[in-house]
């Protein structure tokens, strides 16, 4: 893997050496921290970035980061990860008609922002535009552009709605604001959640044509088109920022997911945003990812003195995989890695820590890990990278050896579709525990995708835990056949739980609008309105609720709101009453 999906196990830790170019020897950590890290970060001559109370990014040379560890400031450090998007309309299904008509309550978002952080937009497309033809887009922060950062960043291109307006105008916008969304997922996401359908003649809207927009487009500049964790996080930081300056709630899609961790909620990545929902008016919403039916987890027990084979495929084509194997503390495991073919990277046990093997054009590197914090969980991590080309299509096999078991249970995860293909899969997988991560977070509304013109979950869905006190599916929102908006104008068909999430951040917005803009609930936000969205979920006689699929139900905003109003009425919001 690259070195973002390195692992810090403890003071004493050996940083692993990975073949990299020079500028990759400064690397970002993620730190929870109390007292002055800023200074800290001087005396080690790294750079600290303050996200918010206790979390920083830190950009430091690698071979300081055990230093940290010296300072009982420092409360744990996580490196970052690389997150993709979740990717591959249902208005009636959603019940948002009913509130959008203007007969009735007629929300549209107006008051409310919508951000979106993806892949970037379309922001020619008349569907972001007024009509006048004015951007709706208040502010686009590019990560991968050169220019001008938002205040109190230092990388990327910041553009405000003048700007985009004045490249509108131009014949030449992309000389003015070079920001393009490469492969129109932002876009479509978008869409969903705020479009206002004026390249239909308004037929296809959005779930609140109303809100205005702030687009992030996640990155870094040059060399990757995916997105690590700290540039989510900055990501999620400024929108909340320019949120409370613009004095404006706020309803967040992140469509990202990965499966690089415990799935548990408790890396700092997940807690952090757990945290940062409690700041200002804000509701982050997640899709649970696309994993449902990947194959690409696996669950089992195991005893003292027992020896089990996991078989795995993986596809040609790929440059690197991992895998991600999480177990109790208390159990002693030793592994070995069956190359393809049958060569062994010999049984490797905790006494190693950090071991690398190399095997042909191949290089495998595993890391025991330590609990952190935060988790009683162990992590042992498996890096197989090919030194040149890539890797071919084989099946390989990893063998674990049980010595003194308390416990047993282990689970494994392969990195998810867009990392390794739908031909990289486990022989004998497990649905569950399938949501990707940042939805595995505690306080942000977590939407799984279902096919609303039969009624059944998607079968890529990510799946949750049979275990509801861990994470699981809020609600399920369309996910199948959704038309929207795409680059270059017009509309077309997109699939995929990324497109499920934008359903229920628009009704996010709408919810705030109502409750907030409109002061029928001010403080209509955060985990009230998944709360409230729960509470009016559709449910089907005869089933079980909360499940792992659908989580409550499916998106009904018209019942949700309904349930809105009788609690205002019903003298919860004393404020309220006359």
């Amino acid at each position: 893997m690259t070195d973002t999906d390195e692992r810090i196990s403890a003071p004493d830790a050996v940083v692993p050496e990975v073949q990299t170019d020079e500028s990759a020897r400064t690397i970002e950590v993620i730190a929870k921290f109390n007292g002055d890290i800023a200074r800290i970060a001087a005396g080690l001559g790294a750079e600290a970035e303050i996200l918010s109370q206790g979390y920083a990014i830190i950009t430091i040379d690698r071979a300081k980061i055990p230093e940290l560890y010296t300072y009982p400031e420092v409360e744990d450090l996580e490196l970052p990860k690389n997150i993709y998007i979740a990717s591959a309309y249902n208005l009636i299904s959603t019940c948002v008609r009913p509130v959008q008509d203007s007969k009735t309550l007629g929300l549209t978002g107006e008051g409310v922002l919508v951000a979106v952080i993806d892949s970037g937009i379309d922001y020619t497309h008349p569907d972001f535009r007024n009509p006048d033809g004015t951007t709706r887009i208040l502010y686009l922060w590019d990560q991968t552009e050169s220019g001008t950062p938002p205040a109190g960043f230092t990388a990327g291109a910041e553009y405000d709605a003048a700007r985009i307006n004045e490249a509108l105008r131009s014949p030449a916008p992309l000389e003015i604001v070079p920001s393009m969304d490469l492969n129109g997922h932002g876009t479509a996401v978008a869409g969903i959640a705020a479009g206002n359908g004026r390249d239909s003649d308004g037929e296809n809207t959005g779930v609140a044509p109303g809100a205005g927009l702030l687009v992030v487009k996640v990155g870094r500049k040059g060399y990757r088109s995916f997105a690590q964790t700290t540039e989510l996080m900055r990501a999620v930081k400024y929108v909340i920022e320019r949120a409370r300056f613009l004095e404006r709630p706020v309803a967040i899609n992140i469509s990202f997911g990965m499966n690089n961790g415990s799935h548990r909620g408790n890396s700092l990545f997940e807690t952090y945003l757990s945290d940062i929902s409690t700041e200002w008016k804000n509701s982050i919403v997640i899709p649970t990812g696309n994993e449902g039916a990947a194959g690409h987890h696996f669950a089992g027990q195991i005893a003292t003195g027992q020896t089990q084979e996991i078989e795995f495929f993986v596809a040609s084509g790929i440059e690197e995989f991992y895998l991600s194997l999480w177990k109790n503390f208390t159990d002693d495991f030793r592994v070995e890695i069956l190359f393809p073919g049958g060569p062994s990277s010999g049984v490797i046990g905790i006494e190693n820590q950090v071991k690398t093997v190399r095997m042909g054009n191949l290089s495998l590197t595993v890391i025991y890990d330590q609990p952190s914090s935060y988790s009683v969980e162990q992590e042992i991590f498996f890096s197989v990278k090919a030194l040149t080309g890539t890797i071919a299509s084989a099946v390989w096999r990893l063998r674990i050896l049980a010595a003194a078991i308390v416990q047993g249970t282990f689970e494994i995860w392969l990195p998810t579709l867009e990392a390794v293909t739908a031909k990289t899969y486990f022989s004998s997988p497990t649905v569950t525990d399938t949501q990707t991560i940042p939805s595995t977070a505690y306080k942000v509304i977590k939407v799984s995708g279902y096919n609303d013109r039969i009624g059944n979950i998607a079968e890529f869905s990510g799946v949750g835990n049979l275990n509801q006190a861990l994470p699981n599916p809020d609600l399920a929102a369309p996910a199948v056949g959704i038309l929207t908006t795409r680059v270059g104008g017009g509309y077309d068909s997109f699939t995929g739980t990324s497109m499920a999430a934008p359903f229920v951040t628009g009704a996010a917005a709408l919810m705030m609008q109502w409750g907030i803009v409109e002061r029928n609930a001010p403080f209509l936000y955060g985990e009230r309105v998944k709360a409230f969205l729960r509470l009016g979920a559709n449910r089907t006689a005869g089933a079980s609720y909360p499940n792992p699929t659908f989580g409550y139900g499916t998106l009904c905003l018209a019942s949700t709101i309904s349930y809105l109003e009788r609690y205002r009425w019903g003298g919860k919001d004393l404020w309220m009453q006359e």
